[in-house]
C-alpha cells in the first residue's frame, strides 16, 4: 500500500488534547518533497517531516501500522533510528532497507506477536555521529583522548539532546496521537551500528520510559578500526550504568564480515557485564550470525529475531 500522507482521519479527534507545543506540530503544512515519498507494501505508513524540537534539528519522522492496528486496541511501539532506512529502497543512498514492514507484518499475521507500530526517527546526517555516540560514555576516557581524539569525530555531544528528543517531545506526541501503551513494558528501542549505541544509552539512561533495546551490529569500536581507549570507555559505563535485572531486556547482534568482524571480543566483554550484573537470557541475549556483513541486508534478514525477543510477553 502506499505510503498516506498528514493526519490519519482517526487521530484528529485526539490531536486537539496535545499541548502547545504539539499543536505547533498539528498545524505545520507538511509539504511531501520527493525525498519524503516513502511507501510500504504492508500496512500503511504516515510520514511527519520537518518534525520540530526544541533540542535537536528537525528531522522527518514516519509510523508505521500494521492493517490489524485498531483505534480501540493499544499497541506497543518500537523506536527505530536512520529512519530513512527503513522501508523503501527506492529512496534510501544504497538502495537498500530494513523491509520493517514485510517483517513485522509476517510476524503479526503468524501470531508470532501482537500488533505493534514502529516510529522511524531519520538521523540527521552529518551530525549522526555526535547524536548516536553514549556522551557519558566520552567522561571515561582520558582527557587527551577526549579532547584530541574523540571530540574531533563526534564534535558537540548532542546523544543526550537526542534523547530528551525522543523522550519529551516525540514520545508524548505519539503517545496522544496513537492508540500505544505508554509505559517502559510496551516501549523500545532499536538500532543498528551507530544506532546500537543509542539505543543502548537510551535505555540505560532512561529505564522507567523504555523496557528494552535491540542493538544490532553494535559499535563498540569507536572508528573504523578498534579505538581501545573508546571501547574502554563505552564498556566502564554499560557496567556503571546497567539497572538492577528485571528492569529491562537488552537484544545484542553481530555479523563476521566487513565491519562486523571487529566486534565480537568486545561484544563479549559486554556480555560478561551482563552475566555478572545477574542478567539471565530471558532478560539478555546475543547472537552470532556467520558469513552476515554491516549492511541493512543482513539485518533485515535477522529483525525477526529482536522483534519477537522484545515483544514477547514477559
Amino acid at each position: 500500500m502506499w505510503a498516506k500522507v498528514g493526519w490519519p482521519d482517526a487521530l484528529k479527534c485526539r490531536l486537539v488534547r496535545l499541548n502547545a507545543l504539539y499543536a505547533v506540530v498539528a498545524a505545520l503544512p507538511f509539504c511531501f518533497a520527493q525525498a519524503q515519498q516513502v511507501s510500504v507494501c504492508c500496512g500503511h505508513l504516515y510520514s511527519f517531516p520537518d518534525f520540530p524540537s526544541r533540542y535537536v534539528q528537525s528531522r522527518s519522522v514516519w509510523v508505521w501500522v500494521p492493517e490489524q492496528y485498531n483505534p480501540k486496541n493499544k499497541h506497543a511501539v518500537i523506536y527505530m533510528h536512520d529512519g530513512q532506512m527503513l522501508f523503501d529502497s527506492t529512496q534510501t543512498w544504497n538502495r537498500r532497507e530494513w523491509r520493517v514492514d514485510e517483517t513485522a507484518s509476517k510476524l503479526i499475521a503468524e501470531r508470532q506477536v501482537p500488533p505493534f507500530i514502529v516510529v522511524g526517527i531519520a538521523n540527521a546526517a552529518v551530525k549522526r555521529y555526535s547524536e548516536y555516540f553514549p556522551t557519558k560514555a566520552l567522561s571515561y576516557l582520558p582527557k587527551a583522548h577526549r579532547d584530541t581524539g574523540m571530540l574531533r569525530m563526534v564534535g558537540k555531544p548532542l546523544a543526550d539532546d537526542y534523547l530528551k528528543f525522543l523522550v519529551f517531545e516525540l514520545k508524548p506526541f505519539i503517545d496522544s496521537a496513537f492508540s500505544v501503551w505508554p509505559d517502559a513494558r510496551h516501549t523500545f528501542l532499536l538500532g543498528s551500528s551507530m544506532g546500537g549505541l543509542i539505543s543502548l544509552y537510551g535505555v540505560l539512561e532512561y529505564p522507567n520510559v523504555f523496557g528494552g533495546a535491540a542493538c544490532l551490529s553494535t559499535h563498540w569500536i569507536g572508528g573504523f578500526v578498534p579505538d581501545t581507549l573508546v571501547i574502554s570507555s563505552l564498556q566502564h559505563y554499560v557496567a556503571d550504568h546497567l539497572p538492577p535485572p528485571g528492569r529491562i531486556r537488552l537484544y545484542f547482534d553481530y555479523g563476521t564480515e566487513t565491519l562486523d568482524r571487529f566486534y565480537e571480543p568486545y561484544q563479549i566483554a559486554i556480555d560478561r557485564i551482563g552475566q555478572q550484573a545477574g542478567y539471565t537470557s530471558a532478560q539478555w541475549l546475543t547472537r552470532r550470525f556467520p558469513g552476515d556483513e554491516h549492511s541493512e541486508v543482513s539485518w533485515s534478514r535477522r529483525l525477526s529475531i529482536p522483534l519477537q525477543f522484545l515483544l514477547k510477553t514477559p
